[in-house]
């Protein structure tokens, strides 16, 4: 491709599990990091000519996104309730009972404390007497809850659409006295901006300036729906769920098959690569993406260490090579696998946001000096470091939301003259593949599955999901004149497959949202018993995990290190 070159591909992994239950929005993420993040990613970009990246969405999230334009233009336009409280009460369905006010205050002083609130005065004034009303048991004045609630919007909101909108920066400079006409004002721009991001992603794919790619449909873990003790590959004494999933493959096949009809809908062709969830593979994984027509895939580069144990010291730098996949054959078709720079990756969610932005730039490009100096040494004439990450978690953790790191980073790249600015598609058209013996199991986190299965509360979770698995099957199965809505069962399954329950169990990362995902995952498991008729089982009115928890970790919550030892 590039001689004496570094190909560097950076790859950003847009997904948020389905909040989606029983027709309300239970959380508001989607649309908070649409405004926030998916829009100053694609602008970021647009904005940096010679800039690349691959961006990989997860279909429950382009789904979501979608409903969200389609719902915010209903409640504009026929008053009808979004499912979702702050955007109803923007358009002007503001809760009736204190309770609900409640709830409405305390999602809206949900926002990172330097980067967000005290950047804003007029948002941190608001925030410091709505905090002290609801220590006293009493509910801010409702004036205070009407600026409150836009004072959230324009402070989530990302730094090109917060500067780029006309009415955003006319707000900014009202401060506040926000009336209902200026809340719908907002709804609408809210909603202009949520239904042009994937277009907007589109453009950017059809002009080759990134390439898109796909998760299977609900974000689920393949090598566990297919096989539980592929999670010993990597943990020998990990202990597993009682039984096994019920028809993964067959699972598995309808997962890969619903992300490549989701992808082709919204972005018009079939996509060549896969970001499977969570980076988890398994070489019967392998053999699905292989089959489904996937191209490239990719892990963390502990997978490729678990993989090629000693034999990886002699390849320098493993993960800065490509590789194809340990089952392919001779029909002379390939599927690469790609592996993760964990370091520099990680060195992005979580270090260098506390680092002036040109120092961490420098840094990073000095890294990648580095690599290209080592590859040389090494005799691989075309390395490429893939830095594959969160695409929409790490920024609030940066000033402004990462814009200047993010713009010099671009330009950086961008204008090295030894550094290719790629993406995977384009680098797979010259780079040289190495066969890969073995594949170990694993995921990028820690290079094994430890934070999806192995502790009491993980393994409750996939307990109860056999069981309604099992519940399903002899449903549909006595079902012959076909009365039960198939379809939407194996939707509503898909939902309860994914890998975000399991996340949020156990002894990491509970802090404050640990507790709402235990009880959403079974409220959306009773939502699939009612849909095959069948009265939920007692045990799902009880929380999964009863583990005591510290907060405060910096290795909790929506993102890990890949290294479990860092």
């Amino acid at each position: 491709m590039h001689q004496n070159k570094l190909n560097v591909v950076l790859c950003w992994h847009m997904h948020q599990p389905q909040y989606r239950c029983n027709d309300i929005y239970t959380r508001p993420w989607t649309w908070l990091h649409a405004i926030k993040d998916y829009t100053d990613m694609a602008a970021h970009i647009e904005a940096v000519p010679g800039a690349c990246a691959v961006v990989n969405f997860s279909p429950h999230l382009m789904v979501q996104i979608d409903d969200y334009a389609r719902r915010i233009r209903r409640l504009l336009d026929r008053g009808e309730s979004s499912g979702d409280h702050l955007l109803d009460a923007l358009g002007g369905l503001l809760p009736q009972d204190n309770v609900e006010k409640e709830a409405l205050v305390r999602s809206c002083l949900r926002a990172h404390e330097l980067n967000v609130r005290q950047r804003f005065a007029p948002y941190q004034q608001l925030c410091q007497r709505a905090e002290q009303a609801l220590e006293t048991g009493c509910l801010p004045q409702q004036d205070d809850v009407s600026d409150l609630l836009v004072w959230y919007c324009l402070a989530w909101m990302g730094e090109f659409m917060r500067s780029g909108a006309p009415l955003a920066r006319r707000m900014m400079e009202q401060a506040g006295g926000f009336s209902l006409q200026d809340r719908r004002e907002l709804l609408a721009l809210i909603g202009r901006e949520i239904a042009h991001i994937l277009p907007r992603y589109r453009k950017l794919a059809e002009s080759g300036r990134i390439e898109l790619s796909v998760t299977p449909w609900s974000h689920p873990i393949l090598p566990l729906l297919l096989d539980f003790s592929s999670a010993r590959e990597a943990l020998p004494d990990v202990v597993l769920p009682e039984g096994s999933y019920p028809g993964g493959e067959a699972r598995c096949h309808w997962q890969l098959q619903h992300a490549i009809a989701c992808f082709e809908r919204y972005f018009g062709f079939q996509p060549a690569g896969c970001w499977p969830s969570e980076g988890a593979l398994s070489e019967r994984t392998l053999e699905l993406l292989k089959q489904h027509g996937f191209q490239w895939t990719a892990s963390g580069a502990g997978v490729l260490r678990n993989s090629l144990g000693d034999d990886g010291e002699q390849n320098g730098q493993p993960h800065h090579r490509l590789w194809t996949a340990p089952t392919d054959n001779s029909d002379g078709k390939h599927l690469v696998c790609i592996f993760r720079d964990d370091e520099i990756s990680d060195l992005i969610g979580f270090s260098y946001s506390q680092w002036l932005a040109v120092d961490a730039v420098n840094n990073l490009v000095h890294r990648l000096e580095q690599a290209l100096e080592h590859a040389n040494a090494c005799g691989n004439s075309e390395p490429t470091v893939s830095i594959i990450m969160d695409g929409e978690n790490a920024w609030e953790y940066y000033p402004e939301n990462g814009r200047e790191f993010l713009s010099m980073l671009y330009q950086s790249l961008a204008s090295h003259p030894r550094i290719a600015l790629t993406t995977f598609s384009d680098v797979l058209k010259n780079v040289p593949l190495q066969p890969l013996p073995w594949l170990t199991a694993g995921s990028w986190v820690y290079g094994n599955f430890a934070v999806w299965m192995g502790h009491p509360a993980k393994n409750r979770a996939w307990e109860r999901l056999i069981d309604a698995k099992r519940a399903v099957d002899a449903a549909i199965a006595g079902d012959p004149a076909g009365q039960l809505p198939v379809e939407e069962i194996w939707e509503q399954l898909s939902v309860c497959e994914s890998s975000d329950w399991f996340w949020w169990l156990g002894e990491e990362g509970r802090a404050q949202d640990g507790p709402a995902f235990d009880e959403l995952f079974r409220l959306q498991l009773k939502a699939l018993y009612r849909l095959i008729g069948i009265q939920s089982p007692a045990v799902l009115d009880r929380p999964l995990d009863d583990t005591h928890r510290q907060t405060g970790s910096a290795d909790t919550g929506a993102m890990r290190q890949a290294d479990s030892s860092e």
